[in-house]
């Protein structure tokens, strides 16, 4: 039986994910280093391989620390927090889980539009804080009928707009081509996109590429009787922009899963009740979380047996 591989795991992961890399692979978690420094140093001649989150990525100071590691495989679709560039200078290969965690994700986009729509965490609130026998809560707003502008139309925004067209949305949506064999309108302007929305739902990948597309002058066009739904990566939108417009009420509301500086929240928002905040738990079910862990190792099991990875970015 061959030797087990020597891996560094960047962050905190799924627990049975955890426990599955530790029965496969000699494991050395990094987020319980005191010195970083040393422990690196200490792993420099032996880890052969990086696992990460999106969230945590791999710099190119850290492969320079582990100059033996030639893939990083991340538990996560994003891969805007990996320096690919420097993966590539390298010689290091990169995967991630695309796929696993489309309907999940695209479950809780539908499920932040229908809450910050139809009020349902103000709702419960209202209820909890015994207000109901003082006074009527106000109405919310219907989604039949609506436009949903789907910012990205991937695996996850096709998924997400068959959802909405359930709910009797009509949907438009805007990405880098337009699609041919997709019936939906395309907007190859944003602004205008947003000005025809009743919802704009941001489903893009991060990275310096897509930063602030999502500006104030998106918000004007979005409107006051506009709602935002971010699904993607806090750094699609300018999130100072955002909490001056929703504070002015220059759109509606937002549903938000993900933030600028996370886990850190603008306290702004926390006093807002057209506001509907997670804390960037789209893919967080037992079913995609073990299906992601799983895609990871595979890809890091065909990696050392020398065949095709299941899932390559770039």
């Amino acid at each position: 039986m061959p030797a087990k591989q020597n891996i560094v795991i960047t962050s905190p992961m799924y627990p049975p994910t955890l426990d599955a890399l530790d029965a496969k692979f000699i494991t050395h978690r990094l987020w319980q280093a005191s010195d970083r420094a040393s422990f690196l140093a200490a792993l420099a001649n032996s880890v052969t391989a990086i696992a990460t989150m999106g969230e945590t990525g791999a710099s190119a100071e850290l492969m320079d620390a582990l100059p033996k590691a030639k893939i990083i495989a991340s538990n996560s679709v994003g891969v805007d927090a990996i320096d690919l560039a420097a993966a590539k200078a390298r010689g290091i290969a990169v995967t991630n889980t695309p796929g696993v965690l489309t309907d999940c994700v695209a479950d809780l986009g539908m499920a932040l539009t229908l809450a910050v729509a139809r009020r349902v965490a103000e709702g419960d609130r209202y209820v909890r804080s015994g207000q109901w026998p003082k006074s009527a809560m106000g109405f919310g707003t219907k989604l039949g009928g609506k436009t949903m502008g789907i910012v990205g139309m991937g695996r996850i925004g096709q998924a997400l707009a068959q959802r909405a067209a359930a709910f009797g949305m009509t949907i438009v949506y805007h990405s880098r081509h337009k699609k041919p064999e997709l019936s939906f309108r395309y907007y190859d302007d944003l602004a205008a996109m947003a000005t025809a929305s009743d919802v704009l739902a941001l489903v893009i990948p991060g990275g310096a590429a897509t930063r602030h597309l999502v500006d104030a002058n998106i918000l004007a066009a979005l409107g006051k009787t506009g709602f935002l739904v971010n699904i993607a990566r806090g750094s699609v939108v300018d999130e100072a922009a955002l909490v001056k417009a929703l504070h002015d009420g220059v759109i509606a509301g937002a549903g938000l899963d993900v933030f600028a500086d996370e886990p850190r929240v603008p306290e702004a928002l926390f006093a807002m009740d057209n506001v509907v905040l997670q804390p960037h738990q789209a893919s967080a079910t037992h079913e995609t979380r073990t299906a992601m862990g799983q895609l990871m190792i595979d890809n890091l099991q065909a990696h050392f047996a020398g065949t095709p990875l299941l899932t390559p970015v770039g």
